[in-house]
This record gives structure tokens, sequence and C-alpha cells, in this order.
């Protein structure tokens, strides 16, 4: 009797819902990378604009590609600078009320150029607010918050996030070129505007600044990590790591990198694509929605560059990543005409599959070399990046002005990517062991 009963008791036991294996919760790391996932892409819509006003401002105020060109470059140069400074705020002040007020930002510069007159309040609005707000923005947004939230798949976070601009190519470049093509270039503004706007309740009711405000380990981690004390002098921090990280040699061959992965593609193609196919004849809707199918791609080709710089050498894929974009841009001015075709489309998907899946392997290389460090480090390389992407928006615009054509440019930047290649390839091993030096 005695033995039934506890034969009995030990099966009510094992299907008792205390006995039974918990269930898996995601864990809320994945939460917080979908919320920035969601703030990336609200934020692309600033990004998908303005390589659609170069011709509609020339023909209603007369400016030049070139005057253009200047307010994007500014803008493309204030979004690499402030980056660095970003990050360090961001451990200053927290992640949420950096990126609140920086959408804020933005969308003031953005809604406050429906009213601009003189090119001077296009640098203003367009270089300077939208500059700095999106700086704030910058991918030093998504490098921080794998940082601090991710111990294990770090690549694949990086990938997934660097994605997530794309995926607002994707969405806002279609929808603002119709708008511009239809009712202007104003209510395209104010679309941005309102895009960033509706960011900022998501970012501040469910963005977490660390693991440790929830009570959590970061994911992959076997042990429980304090949330860190406030850094005070954010910006000395920031130039400080900077003055530890440009006496070292690996920081130039990946700030020259970048530099050149920002000329050839938010200075070049994201600027002046669509002006480009215009001048063949090819409609603004149909250039944009090619571009915006590079965003496609581009989604598809740095979530898998996340993940092969989990597996593979970064500086191995680097130099391949390089050197087939130089070869692909090489080929553009001989595929330009006034409809699609087959080799076009080639182009974009070839294309679209390299925009930026030079982040996550050059981030790797980031935090192989400077450890802690690695996240302003990486918002200085950024910078290198904006100021490549903002020399070629605004010598793109000089060289249409004065040449005609861009076929120059294309070429000049197809050279320059295979220049990246060889420069990718030498940046040294930091021997596996090997302490990193803070700043």
């Amino acid at each position: 009797m005695t033995q039934t009963t506890e034969a009995v008791d030990a099966a009510a036991t094992a299907e008792s819902p205390s006995a039974r294996k918990p269930r898996v919760r995601i864990h809320r790391a994945w939460f917080v990378a979908a919320v920035t996932f969601v703030t990336i892409i609200g934020a692309a819509a600033f990004r998908s604009l303005p390589g659609l006003l170069i011709d509609p401002l020339h023909q209603e105020f007369g400016w030049s590609r070139g005057t253009v060109g200047a307010a994007v470059s500014v803008n493309l140069a204030l979004y690499g600078l402030t980056a660095p400074f970003a990050a360090a705020l961001m451990d200053r002040f927290g992640i949420r009320r950096v990126v609140a007020v920086a959408l804020t930002v933005i969308a003031v510069g953005s809604g406050l150029t429906v009213w601009m007159t003189a090119a001077w309040q296009l640098l203003l609005c367009w270089g300077l607010l939208v500059g700095l707000g999106s700086g704030s923005m910058a991918l030093a947004f998504a490098a921080t918050v794998t940082n601090r939230w991710f111990t294990t798949r770090k690549g694949l976070v990086t990938g997934i996030l660097t994605a997530a601009s794309a995926s607002g190519q994707l969405i806002f470049l279609p929808l603002l070129s119709w708008i511009v093509e239809k009712h202007d270039w104003r209510p395209a503004a104010v679309t941005v505007a309102l895009a960033a706007l509706a960011v900022v309740p998501f970012v501040w009711l469910l963005l977490r600044d660390h693991p440790a405000d929830v009570g959590q380990k970061p994911y992959g981690a076997e042990e429980f990590v304090p949330k860190p004390a406030p850094v005070q002098g954010a910006a000395r921090r920031a130039v400080t790591v900077l003055f530890s990280a440009v006496r070292t040699g690996p920081f130039w061959l990946l700030a020259g990198t970048f530099a050149i992965c920002g000329a050839s593609t938010n200075g070049l193609v994201q600027t002046h694509f669509v002006p480009a196919a215009h001048d063949h004849g090819m409609p603004i809707t149909a250039a944009a929605s090619l571009l915006a199918v590079i965003g496609v791609f581009d989604v598809v080709g740095t979530v898998a560059s996340g993940w092969f710089t989990d597996r593979f050498e970064p500086r191995r894929l680097l130099a391949v990543y390089y050197a087939l974009r130089g070869i692909s841009l090489l080929f553009l001015p001989l595929l330009l005409a006034s409809t699609v075709h087959p080799p076009m489309i080639f182009f974009i998907v070839f294309y679209g599959l390299d925009w930026v899946a030079t982040v996550p392997p050059t981030l790797a290389l980031c935090r192989e070399q400077y450890g802690e460090d690695s996240a302003i480090v990486f918002g200085w390389v950024l910078a290198s990046h904006q100021i490549g992407a903002a020399l070629v928006a605004f010598l793109g615009g000089v060289a249409r002005d004065v040449f005609g054509s861009y076929d120059m440019v294309w070429v000049a930047s197809g050279a320059l990517c295979g220049a990246a290649a060889l420069m990718a390839l030498v940046i040294r091993r930091r021997p596996v062991g090997a302490q990193v030096a803070p700043a």
C-alpha cells in the first residue's frame, strides 16, 4: 500500500506544473534589439531624401548641384563627427535620452526646410540640425546596444541592426520619390519629420540602457554584469580615446578603408545615383525604386556578413567586399540608360549585397583591437566613413556641373575600392590573449 501511494505521489509530482520543464523565455536583449531596429528604420527616412532633393531644389531655386551637394556634405560630415561623442554621451546620460533628443532634432531640422528660401538655410536645417541629430543615431548607437546587451551573437546582431537602415530605405525611398514627383519636395520633408517624431515614444517607453536595469545578464553571459556608473566628461573621453587610437596602425587602416566605404556608398550612390539615372532619361520614381531594391539586398547581405564575421577572418571578408564593390562601380557607367534592363538589375542585386556588408567585420576588428573603448573608436572610424561620403557628395555634384556627367566619379570610386581591399589585408591581427589597454 505504501509503495502504491508513493508511486501515485511520484506520478502526480511528475505531472504537476512545478515539475515540468520551464518554458524557454526570450531574453530581453532581443526585445531591445528589436526596438533599436525599429528606431533605426524610422530614422532612415532622413537618409533617403537628399538624393531626391537635388533636381527639385535646382529647378525651384536655381541652386547648382554643387551647392545642394555642399549641404548634403555638411550633413554627412556631421553625421560622422558627432558619432564618437554620441557614444560617449550614451555612456554618460543613457541610450534612451540621447536617441530621443536626436530624433527630435532631426524632426525640427527637416520640418524647418519647408520655409527656406536661401541656400544658407538649407545648410543650417539639413546640414547642421539633421546632421547633428543623425550623427547621434549613427552606427555607434547599434554598437553601444550590441556591446551592452550581447556577449555572444554580436556579429549577427550587428548585421541585423545595420540592415535596419537599409530596411528603412526600402520603405521610405519609393514613398518619398512618389511624394516628390506628385506633390513637390516639401511634403516629403514633412514626412521625414513626422517619421522621426513617431519613433520617439517607442524609444522612451521600450528601450533600456543596460541589462542590469531589468535585472538580467547580457545575452550569452555567464555572470550578472552590474550597470557601470555614469561616465563623467563624455567629450573628454571621446577625444582621449581618439588620441590613444591614432597612435596605432590599425586605426588608420580601419579609418582609411571606411572612408572609402562611405565615399562609394552614402556619398556616391545614395546621393547621386538618382540624378545620374535621371540624366540618362530614367524617371525619378524608377531610379528611386532601384535604389530601394538595393536596400532589399542590403538587408540580406549585411545579415549574412554578420553571420560570416562570427565564423571567418574579418580582414579577408573586408578585402573581398571592397574588391567586388570596386568592380561593380567600374561597370556602372555602361549600364545607365532611360529604361531598366537586366544588366542594371544585376548591378543593383550585386551592389546591394555589398552595400554595408563592411560594417560587421569593421566593428569586429574595432572590438579586437580596442576592447572596452571599441564603441567610441568605431564612432571615430565612422566619422572617417562620413568624411569620405561628404567629400564625394560635394565633389560628385561639382564634377557633374563641370563635366556634364558622373562617369569619372564612378570610375574613380571603383579604383578607390580596390585600394581599400589591399588596405584591409594588411591590418595586423592582435595576438590571442593580448590585453587591450584602456584609453
